[in-house]
C-alpha cells in the first residue's frame, strides 16, 4: 500500500496548483493524506480526485473546510494507527503539541505539518512524521512531501525536489 503524504501545501497562496512532481505520486497513491493548511475547499476537492484523501484542519483553513474536517483524525491501515494533526496552537513546540493530541499508546504514528519542517523520528515505538511543504519551503533547501509504503513493516520517506511547477 502506497500513502502520499502532504501538509502545508496553501493553494493558491503559495502555488497554482499541486507540483508535477507530487501529482506523479498521487496519482498511483491507495490514500493521500493531508495534515492540514490547505488553505480553501477547492484545494480539498482537486486531492479527492487522485482518490481517498484521509485530511485535518490548519490554522489558516478557510470555515468551509472546518464544516468537512476535523482538527484532529486516527486512521487505521493495516493494524498500523496514524494520528493527524496540523500541530498548531501557543506553547510548546510543533512536534510536542502534535504529540500531546494523542494519548500514548492511542497510534503509532503521528502525522503533523506547521512547521514546514520535513521530520522522521522514532521517539519510544511512536514514529513522528512531518511531511515538509511541497510549495512553501521557507528556510528548507527542497521542497517535500512524504510517502509511506506499508508492507510487512512500514517504510517511511522524504521526498524532496527544486521545482514546485505544476503540470
Amino acid at each position: 500500500m502506497k500513502i502520499v503524504v502532504v501538509s502545508d501545501t496553501h493553494i493558491p497562496k503559495k502555488a497554482k496548483g499541486f507540483p508535477s512532481r507530487l501529482v506523479r505520486d498521487l496519482q498511483s497513491a491507495d490514500l493521500i493524506i493531508h495534515a492540514g493548511d490547505w488553505q480553501t475547499v477547492e484545494v480539498y476537492n482537486e486531492l479527492c480526485q487522485f482518490g481517498k484523501v484521509v485530511g485535518v484542519t490548519g490554522n489558516v483553513d478557510s470555515p468551509e473546510l472546518g464544516k468537512r474536517l476535523n482538527a484532529r483524525e486516527i486512521v487505521e491501515v493495516e493494524d498500523f494507527r496514524f494520528g493527524v494533526v496540523h500541530g498548531h496552537g501557543i506553547g510548546k513546540t510543533t512536534e510536542k503539541r502534535a504529540k500531546a493530541a494523542f494519548l500514548e499508546g492511542e497510534v503509532d504514528c503521528i502525522i503533523f505539518g506547521h512547521s514546514h519542517i520535513p521530520l522522521l523520528k522514532l521517539e519510544d515505538d511512536l514514529v513522528l512524521f512531518n511531511p515538509g511543504s511541497a510549495t512553501d519551503k521557507r528556510r528548507q533547501k527542497q521542497y517535500s512531501y512524504g510517502m509511506i509504503t506499508l508492507s510487512s513493516e512500514p517504510k517511511f520517506e522524504h521526498i524532496f525536489y527544486d521545482e514546485k511547477s505544476t503540470l
